[in-house]
Protein backbone atom coordinates (compact mmCIF):
# COMPACT_ATOMS: atom_id res chain seq x y z
CA UNK A 1 0.00 0.00 0.00
CA UNK A 2 2.68 2.23 -0.26
CA UNK A 3 4.99 4.10 -3.12
CA UNK A 4 7.33 6.34 -1.24
CA UNK A 5 6.62 9.73 -2.30
CA UNK A 6 9.30 11.34 -1.18
CA UNK A 7 12.53 9.59 -2.14
CA UNK A 8 11.69 9.58 -5.72
CA UNK A 9 15.39 9.17 -6.31
CA UNK A 10 15.60 5.53 -5.55
CA UNK A 11 12.65 4.72 -8.09
CA UNK A 12 15.42 5.56 -10.74
CA UNK A 13 17.60 2.70 -11.14
CA UNK A 14 20.85 1.50 -13.27
CA UNK A 15 20.24 -1.35 -15.82
CA UNK A 16 21.69 -4.25 -14.09
CA UNK A 17 20.53 -8.18 -15.03
CA UNK A 18 22.30 -9.71 -12.14
CA UNK A 19 19.77 -13.14 -12.82
CA UNK A 20 18.15 -14.40 -15.55
CA UNK A 21 14.50 -15.82 -14.99
CA UNK A 22 13.64 -19.29 -15.55
CA UNK A 23 11.30 -19.47 -18.15
CA UNK A 24 9.53 -22.88 -19.20
CA UNK A 25 8.10 -23.61 -22.26
CA UNK A 26 4.34 -22.29 -23.14
CA UNK A 27 1.64 -24.83 -22.88
CA UNK A 28 0.99 -26.35 -26.21
CA UNK A 29 -2.74 -26.95 -26.10
CA UNK A 30 -4.20 -23.69 -27.86
CA UNK A 31 -6.82 -23.36 -25.12
CA UNK A 32 -4.59 -23.74 -22.63
CA UNK A 33 -3.24 -20.35 -20.91
CA UNK A 34 -0.20 -19.74 -22.61
CA UNK A 35 3.07 -17.34 -22.00
CA UNK A 36 4.19 -14.33 -23.63
CA UNK A 37 7.09 -11.68 -22.93
CA UNK A 38 5.97 -8.99 -21.34
CA UNK A 39 4.31 -6.32 -24.47
CA UNK A 40 5.94 -2.62 -24.89
CA UNK A 41 2.89 -0.13 -24.22
CA UNK A 42 0.26 -0.27 -26.47
CA UNK A 43 -1.19 2.57 -28.48
CA UNK A 44 -4.12 2.30 -26.00
CA UNK A 45 -2.46 1.43 -22.50
CA UNK A 46 -2.35 4.68 -20.32
CA UNK A 47 0.37 3.14 -17.86
CA UNK A 48 3.61 1.31 -18.51
CA UNK A 49 3.84 -2.53 -18.13
CA UNK A 50 6.42 -2.23 -15.38
CA UNK A 51 6.50 0.08 -12.77
CA UNK A 52 10.60 0.62 -12.66
CA UNK A 53 11.10 0.42 -16.35
CA UNK A 54 14.50 -0.08 -17.14
CA UNK A 55 13.83 -3.94 -14.93
CA UNK A 56 10.92 -4.41 -17.99
CA UNK A 57 13.23 -6.22 -19.65
CA UNK A 58 12.71 -9.35 -16.89
CA UNK A 59 9.19 -9.54 -16.67
CA UNK A 60 7.16 -12.11 -18.21
CA UNK A 61 3.35 -12.74 -18.88
CA UNK A 62 0.50 -15.11 -18.63
CA UNK A 63 -2.76 -14.73 -19.62
CA UNK A 64 -5.68 -17.28 -17.98
CA UNK A 65 -8.55 -17.43 -20.32
CA UNK A 66 -11.98 -17.28 -18.70
CA UNK A 67 -10.92 -16.69 -15.16
CA UNK A 68 -14.03 -15.14 -13.23
CA UNK A 69 -13.05 -11.98 -11.69
CA UNK A 70 -15.17 -10.40 -8.69
CA UNK A 71 -17.32 -13.31 -7.65
CA UNK A 72 -17.23 -15.06 -3.76
CA UNK A 73 -14.94 -17.39 -2.05
CA UNK A 74 -15.43 -20.10 0.46
CA UNK A 75 -12.23 -21.06 1.47
CA UNK A 76 -11.58 -24.99 1.24
CA UNK A 77 -13.86 -25.03 -1.69
CA UNK A 78 -11.49 -25.44 -3.67
CA UNK A 79 -13.06 -26.21 -7.02
CA UNK A 80 -15.54 -23.69 -6.74
CA UNK A 81 -12.43 -21.26 -7.19
CA UNK A 82 -10.37 -22.90 -9.63
CA UNK A 83 -10.62 -20.19 -12.11
CA UNK A 84 -11.97 -17.12 -9.93
CA UNK A 85 -14.83 -16.73 -7.83
CA UNK A 86 -18.49 -18.01 -7.92
CA UNK A 87 -20.68 -15.43 -10.22
CA UNK A 88 -17.39 -13.62 -11.16
CA UNK A 89 -17.06 -12.12 -14.38
CA UNK A 90 -14.16 -12.69 -17.72
CA UNK A 91 -13.18 -10.09 -19.53
CA UNK A 92 -13.71 -11.84 -22.76
CA UNK A 93 -17.26 -11.66 -21.90
CA UNK A 94 -16.00 -8.01 -22.23
CA UNK A 95 -14.98 -8.41 -25.46
CA UNK A 96 -11.34 -8.03 -23.80
CA UNK A 97 -8.06 -10.02 -23.91
CA UNK A 98 -8.06 -12.91 -21.18
CA UNK A 99 -6.76 -11.89 -17.89
CA UNK A 100 -2.87 -11.52 -18.09
CA UNK A 101 -0.50 -11.39 -14.73
CA UNK A 102 3.10 -10.70 -15.06
CA UNK A 103 5.98 -11.71 -12.78
CA UNK A 104 10.02 -11.79 -12.07
CA UNK A 105 11.87 -15.36 -11.77
CA UNK A 106 15.30 -15.86 -10.09
CA UNK A 107 17.14 -18.32 -8.26
CA UNK A 108 17.21 -21.67 -8.48
CA UNK A 109 14.53 -24.47 -8.46
CA UNK A 110 14.68 -27.75 -7.14
CA UNK A 111 11.97 -30.32 -8.79
CA UNK A 112 10.61 -33.26 -7.18
CA UNK A 113 10.25 -36.44 -9.76
CA UNK A 114 7.66 -35.46 -11.57
CA UNK A 115 9.20 -32.05 -12.72
CA UNK A 116 7.48 -29.49 -9.74
CA UNK A 117 9.51 -27.14 -8.29
CA UNK A 118 9.46 -27.35 -4.54
CA UNK A 119 11.44 -24.81 -3.34
CA UNK A 120 9.51 -21.16 -4.06
CA UNK A 121 9.29 -18.31 -2.35
CA UNK A 122 6.93 -15.62 -3.53
CA UNK A 123 6.83 -12.22 -2.95
CA UNK A 124 3.21 -9.93 -2.97
CA UNK A 125 3.15 -6.97 -4.57
CA UNK A 126 1.97 -3.77 -2.43
CA UNK A 127 -0.58 -1.20 -3.02
CA UNK A 128 1.23 0.65 -5.75
CA UNK A 129 4.03 -1.34 -6.48
CA UNK A 130 4.72 -3.80 -8.55
CA UNK A 131 7.37 -7.44 -9.21
CA UNK A 132 9.35 -4.55 -10.71
CA UNK A 133 9.15 -2.65 -7.58
CA UNK A 134 9.93 -5.10 -5.12
CA UNK A 135 13.00 -6.45 -7.11
CA UNK A 136 13.84 -2.83 -7.37
CA UNK A 137 14.14 -2.65 -3.25
CA UNK A 138 14.44 -6.17 -2.28
CA UNK A 139 17.07 -7.91 -4.84
CA UNK A 140 20.63 -7.01 -4.72
CA UNK A 141 22.63 -4.16 -6.50
CA UNK A 142 19.29 -2.79 -7.13
CA UNK A 143 18.72 1.04 -6.90
CA UNK A 144 16.34 0.33 -3.52
CA UNK A 145 18.34 -1.65 -1.42
CA UNK A 146 19.52 1.26 0.41
CA UNK A 147 15.93 2.62 1.51
CA UNK A 148 15.38 -0.94 2.33
CA UNK A 149 18.34 -1.05 4.71
CA UNK A 150 20.17 -3.57 2.33
CA UNK A 151 19.25 -5.92 -0.36
CA UNK A 152 16.91 -8.81 0.83
CA UNK A 153 17.09 -11.56 -2.13
CA UNK A 154 19.78 -12.54 -3.65
CA UNK A 155 23.01 -14.87 -3.80
CA UNK A 156 23.91 -15.13 -0.64
CA UNK A 157 21.20 -13.30 0.88
CA UNK A 158 18.99 -13.92 3.30
CA UNK A 159 16.27 -15.46 0.92
CA UNK A 160 19.33 -17.18 -1.30
CA UNK A 161 18.72 -17.17 -4.70
CA UNK A 162 20.83 -20.13 -4.99
CA UNK A 163 18.72 -22.33 -2.52
CA UNK A 164 15.68 -20.70 -3.78
CA UNK A 165 13.32 -20.10 -6.60
CA UNK A 166 11.86 -16.69 -5.95
CA UNK A 167 9.09 -15.27 -8.01
CA UNK A 168 7.89 -11.65 -7.68
CA UNK A 169 4.71 -11.44 -8.29
CA UNK A 170 2.38 -8.25 -9.97
CA UNK A 171 -1.33 -8.02 -8.58
CA UNK A 172 -4.41 -7.35 -10.61
CA UNK A 173 -4.80 -4.27 -11.28
CA UNK A 174 -1.43 -3.15 -11.14
CA UNK A 175 1.39 -2.42 -13.83
CA UNK A 176 1.99 -5.82 -15.84
CA UNK A 177 -1.70 -7.30 -15.13
CA UNK A 178 -4.75 -6.81 -16.52
CA UNK A 179 -6.03 -3.34 -15.36
CA UNK A 180 -9.18 -0.86 -16.20
CA UNK A 181 -6.86 1.37 -17.91
CA UNK A 182 -6.03 -0.91 -20.55
CA UNK A 183 -9.69 -0.07 -22.07
CA UNK A 184 -12.48 -0.94 -20.27
CA UNK A 185 -12.22 1.45 -17.62
CA UNK A 186 -15.51 1.54 -15.35
CA UNK A 187 -16.83 -1.59 -17.43
CA UNK A 188 -14.20 -3.55 -15.50
CA UNK A 189 -15.56 -6.11 -13.43
CA UNK A 190 -14.63 -5.17 -9.58
CA UNK A 191 -12.16 -7.80 -8.74
CA UNK A 192 -11.01 -8.08 -4.92
CA UNK A 193 -8.47 -9.41 -2.99
CA UNK A 194 -9.00 -13.42 -3.61
CA UNK A 195 -8.85 -12.45 -7.28
CA UNK A 196 -4.97 -11.67 -6.97
CA UNK A 197 -4.02 -14.63 -5.32
CA UNK A 198 -6.12 -17.19 -7.29
CA UNK A 199 -4.77 -15.70 -10.61
CA UNK A 200 -1.65 -15.69 -9.19
CA UNK A 201 -1.84 -19.68 -8.77
CA UNK A 202 -2.59 -20.39 -11.79
CA UNK A 203 0.38 -18.61 -12.60
CA UNK A 204 2.40 -20.59 -10.65
CA UNK A 205 0.35 -23.97 -10.68
CA UNK A 206 -0.01 -24.25 -14.36
CA UNK A 207 2.80 -21.74 -15.73
CA UNK A 208 5.90 -22.21 -13.80
CA UNK A 209 5.23 -25.89 -12.09
CA UNK A 210 5.28 -24.78 -9.28
CA UNK A 211 3.91 -27.61 -6.37
CA UNK A 212 5.25 -26.36 -3.46
CA UNK A 213 5.44 -22.45 -1.92
CA UNK A 214 7.78 -22.53 1.00
CA UNK A 215 7.16 -19.05 2.24
CA UNK A 216 4.90 -16.35 1.01
CA UNK A 217 6.11 -12.76 1.89
CA UNK A 218 4.74 -9.36 0.84
CA UNK A 219 4.73 -5.57 2.33
CA UNK A 220 1.38 -3.60 3.03
CA UNK A 221 -1.53 -5.22 0.65
CA UNK A 222 1.39 -8.01 -0.33
CA UNK A 223 1.08 -8.81 3.73
CA UNK A 224 -2.51 -9.21 3.03
CA UNK A 225 -2.33 -11.33 -0.20
CA UNK A 226 0.17 -13.37 1.51
CA UNK A 227 -2.61 -14.21 4.46
CA UNK A 228 -5.22 -15.35 1.78
CA UNK A 229 -2.72 -17.94 0.24
CA UNK A 230 -3.42 -20.64 2.90
CA UNK A 231 -6.72 -20.00 3.22
CA UNK A 232 -7.55 -20.72 -0.43
CA UNK A 233 -4.51 -23.61 -0.92
CA UNK A 234 -3.91 -25.03 2.45
CA UNK A 235 -1.16 -27.72 1.25
CA UNK A 236 0.18 -25.13 -1.75
CA UNK A 237 1.75 -22.73 0.94
CA UNK A 238 4.15 -23.90 3.94
CA UNK A 239 4.60 -20.93 5.54
CA UNK A 240 3.66 -17.11 5.73
CA UNK A 241 5.18 -14.12 6.86
CA UNK A 242 3.00 -10.88 6.00
CA UNK A 243 4.77 -6.96 6.91
CA UNK A 244 2.45 -4.42 7.62
CA UNK A 245 -0.70 -6.09 5.97
CA UNK A 246 -4.28 -6.42 7.46
CA UNK A 247 -7.02 -9.33 7.79
CA UNK A 248 -9.75 -6.37 7.82
CA UNK A 249 -9.42 -3.38 5.38
CA UNK A 250 -13.49 -3.14 4.71
CA UNK A 251 -14.29 -2.05 8.16
CA UNK A 252 -11.06 -0.62 9.22
CA UNK A 253 -11.95 3.00 9.93
CA UNK A 254 -8.63 4.68 9.26
CA UNK A 255 -7.51 2.35 6.15
CA UNK A 256 -11.30 3.13 4.91
CA UNK A 257 -11.53 6.67 5.78
CA UNK A 258 -8.01 7.51 4.14
CA UNK A 259 -8.69 5.57 0.95
CA UNK A 260 -12.41 7.10 0.62
CA UNK A 261 -10.79 10.33 1.12
CA UNK A 262 -8.55 9.33 -2.00
CA UNK A 263 -11.27 8.11 -3.98
CA UNK A 264 -13.47 11.28 -3.18
CA UNK A 265 -10.49 13.14 -4.48
CA UNK A 266 -10.59 11.40 -8.17
CA UNK A 267 -14.25 11.62 -8.16
CA UNK A 268 -14.22 15.27 -7.41
CA UNK A 269 -12.08 16.06 -10.48
CA UNK A 270 -13.87 17.71 -12.91
CA UNK A 271 -13.03 15.48 -15.94
CA UNK A 272 -13.91 12.58 -13.98
CA UNK A 273 -17.16 14.29 -13.21
CA UNK A 274 -18.12 15.08 -17.24
CA UNK A 275 -17.03 11.46 -18.19
CA UNK A 276 -17.77 9.74 -15.30
CA UNK A 277 -14.98 8.15 -15.07
CA UNK A 278 -15.03 7.23 -18.72
CA UNK A 279 -12.20 9.14 -20.54
CA UNK A 280 -9.86 7.09 -22.33
CA UNK A 281 -11.07 8.78 -26.00
CA UNK A 282 -8.71 11.38 -24.38
CA UNK A 283 -4.86 12.30 -24.35
CA UNK A 284 -3.56 10.88 -21.00
CA UNK A 285 -2.41 15.45 -20.39
CA UNK A 286 -6.55 15.41 -20.48
CA UNK A 287 -7.27 12.56 -18.16
CA UNK A 288 -8.49 13.08 -14.37
CA UNK A 289 -4.53 13.97 -13.39
CA UNK A 290 -5.62 16.37 -10.84
CA UNK A 291 -7.78 14.24 -8.97
CA UNK A 292 -5.19 11.90 -9.19
CA UNK A 293 -2.98 13.97 -7.73
CA UNK A 294 -5.13 15.36 -5.13
CA UNK A 295 -5.59 11.66 -3.56
CA UNK A 296 -1.75 11.12 -3.60
CA UNK A 297 -1.33 14.18 -1.85
CA UNK A 298 -4.14 12.63 1.05
CA UNK A 299 -2.38 9.05 0.90
CA UNK A 300 1.03 11.06 1.84
CA UNK A 301 -0.08 13.15 4.39
CA UNK A 302 0.10 10.36 6.98
CA UNK A 303 2.59 7.60 5.26
CA UNK A 304 5.55 8.84 7.39
CA UNK A 305 5.21 9.97 10.68
CA UNK A 306 4.91 13.78 11.74
CA UNK A 307 8.22 14.17 13.40
CA UNK A 308 9.48 12.99 9.81
CA UNK A 309 8.11 15.53 8.03
CA UNK A 310 8.51 17.95 10.15
CA UNK A 311 12.29 17.17 9.93
CA UNK A 312 12.16 17.21 6.01
CA UNK A 313 10.89 21.00 5.94
CA UNK A 314 9.04 23.09 3.79
CA UNK A 315 11.04 22.49 0.72
CA UNK A 316 10.55 18.50 0.21
CA UNK A 317 7.09 18.96 2.01
CA UNK A 318 5.72 20.88 -0.60
CA UNK A 319 6.21 18.91 -3.54
CA UNK A 320 3.75 16.47 -1.97
CA UNK A 321 1.07 19.79 -1.50
CA UNK A 322 -2.09 19.44 -3.34
CA UNK A 323 -3.08 22.82 -5.12
CA UNK A 324 -5.91 22.50 -7.76
CA UNK A 325 -4.46 24.11 -11.22
CA UNK A 326 -1.51 25.46 -12.00
CA UNK A 327 1.32 25.67 -9.49
CA UNK A 328 4.89 25.13 -8.26
CA UNK A 329 3.62 22.77 -5.44
CA UNK A 330 3.13 19.16 -5.92
CA UNK A 331 6.00 18.53 -8.27
CA UNK A 332 5.90 15.13 -7.38
CA UNK A 333 2.18 14.52 -7.57
CA UNK A 334 2.19 15.68 -11.16
CA UNK A 335 5.15 12.57 -11.33
CA UNK A 336 2.28 10.64 -10.13
CA UNK A 337 -0.58 11.78 -12.22
CA UNK A 338 1.23 11.32 -15.30
CA UNK A 339 2.34 7.33 -13.86
CA UNK A 340 -1.04 6.22 -12.68
CA UNK A 341 -4.54 6.15 -14.09
CA UNK A 342 -7.54 7.34 -11.94
CA UNK A 343 -9.96 3.97 -12.94
CA UNK A 344 -7.04 2.02 -11.43
CA UNK A 345 -6.90 3.44 -8.44
CA UNK A 346 -10.32 3.51 -8.01
CA UNK A 347 -10.74 -0.01 -8.68
CA UNK A 348 -8.12 -0.81 -6.23
CA UNK A 349 -9.63 1.04 -3.48
CA UNK A 350 -12.85 -1.11 -4.38
CA UNK A 351 -10.52 -4.22 -3.19
CA UNK A 352 -9.93 -3.15 -0.04
CA UNK A 353 -13.36 -1.33 0.63
CA UNK A 354 -14.38 -5.14 0.56
CA UNK A 355 -11.91 -7.47 2.09
CA UNK A 356 -12.37 -8.89 5.20
CA UNK A 357 -10.95 -12.35 6.27
CA UNK A 358 -11.10 -12.29 10.13
CA UNK A 359 -13.42 -14.90 10.68
CA UNK A 360 -11.18 -17.24 8.83
CA UNK A 361 -7.83 -16.21 10.57
CA UNK A 362 -8.04 -19.70 12.89
CA UNK A 363 -8.36 -21.68 9.54
CA UNK A 364 -4.45 -20.85 9.16
CA UNK A 365 -2.82 -23.80 9.43
CA UNK A 366 0.72 -22.70 8.04
CA UNK A 367 3.75 -21.39 10.40
CA UNK A 368 2.83 -17.79 10.14
CA UNK A 369 5.59 -15.07 11.17
CA UNK A 370 4.10 -11.28 11.43
CA UNK A 371 6.12 -8.29 11.06
CA UNK A 372 4.59 -4.75 11.89
CA UNK A 373 5.49 -1.00 12.07
CA UNK A 374 4.82 -0.15 15.61
CA UNK A 375 3.74 3.66 14.58
CA UNK A 376 2.11 2.79 11.62
CA UNK A 377 -0.05 5.16 10.77
CA UNK A 378 -1.93 3.72 7.97
CA UNK A 379 -2.76 -0.20 8.96
CA UNK A 380 -3.25 0.20 12.78
CA UNK A 381 -0.69 -2.41 14.91
CA UNK A 382 -3.78 -3.78 16.38
CA UNK A 383 -4.61 -5.49 13.10
CA UNK A 384 -1.51 -7.34 13.27
CA UNK A 385 -2.43 -8.12 17.37
CA UNK A 386 -5.23 -9.25 16.23
CA UNK A 387 -4.03 -11.76 13.76
CA UNK A 388 -1.74 -12.91 15.84
CA UNK A 389 -3.87 -13.63 18.69
CA UNK A 390 -6.57 -15.48 15.97
CA UNK A 391 -3.76 -17.71 13.85
CA UNK A 392 -2.61 -20.93 15.76
CA UNK A 393 1.21 -20.53 16.74
CA UNK A 394 1.26 -17.68 15.05
CA UNK A 395 4.40 -15.02 15.79
CA UNK A 396 4.19 -11.13 16.31
CA UNK A 397 7.62 -8.95 15.59
CA UNK A 398 7.34 -5.04 16.04
CA UNK A 399 9.30 -2.28 15.79
CA UNK A 400 9.20 1.45 15.63
CA UNK A 401 10.82 3.91 12.81
CA UNK A 402 10.39 7.59 11.67
CA UNK A 403 9.18 6.06 8.14
CA UNK A 404 6.02 4.58 9.64
CA UNK A 405 4.39 2.67 7.01
CA UNK A 406 7.30 3.24 4.77
CA UNK A 407 9.38 1.21 7.23
CA UNK A 408 7.87 -1.80 5.53
CA UNK A 409 10.54 -2.05 2.73
CA UNK A 410 13.43 -2.43 5.93
CA UNK A 411 11.23 -4.27 8.44
CA UNK A 412 13.56 -7.99 7.23
CA UNK A 413 16.91 -6.51 7.87
CA UNK A 414 14.99 -5.76 11.59
CA UNK A 415 14.33 -9.24 12.17
CA UNK A 416 17.44 -10.88 10.29
CA UNK A 417 18.27 -13.93 12.35
CA UNK A 418 14.53 -14.60 13.24
CA UNK A 419 13.51 -14.68 9.51
CA UNK A 420 16.41 -17.26 8.71
CA UNK A 421 15.41 -19.69 11.84
CA UNK A 422 11.68 -19.64 10.49
CA UNK A 423 13.11 -20.46 6.87
CA UNK A 424 14.73 -23.14 7.88
CA UNK A 425 11.77 -24.40 10.36
CA UNK A 426 9.63 -25.08 7.00
CA UNK A 427 11.70 -27.39 5.02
Amino acid sequence: MCSHPVLKTLFITLFCLASTPFQPAALAQSKRPFTTPATPQSDRAVTRDSGIAPLSHLKQSYQIPRFRLGGSYTPGQVDTYAYGGVGGTTLESLDADPLKVSYIAVGTPQRNADGGITNAVIVNSYYSGDAAFMYHYWYADQGGNAFAQGALIGPGKLIDTQKYYVVFLDAIGLWGTSKPSEGLGQRFPKYNMFDMVQANYRLLKDHLKIDQVLLSIGPSMGGMQSYVWPLLHPSFVKGILPIGGSANTQSDPIVRDLFQLMTAAIESDPVWRQTRGDYYDRPKAKHPNQGVAFGWSIISHTGTSFDYQFNQGWETKQKDTFVWGDSALGSQLKDKSKDYDANDLWYRNQALFSFDIRAYLPLIKVPTLILHVQNDQWIHMQNAEFAAREIPDARLLTFGDPLAHYAIFKAPHQFASEITAFLKGLK
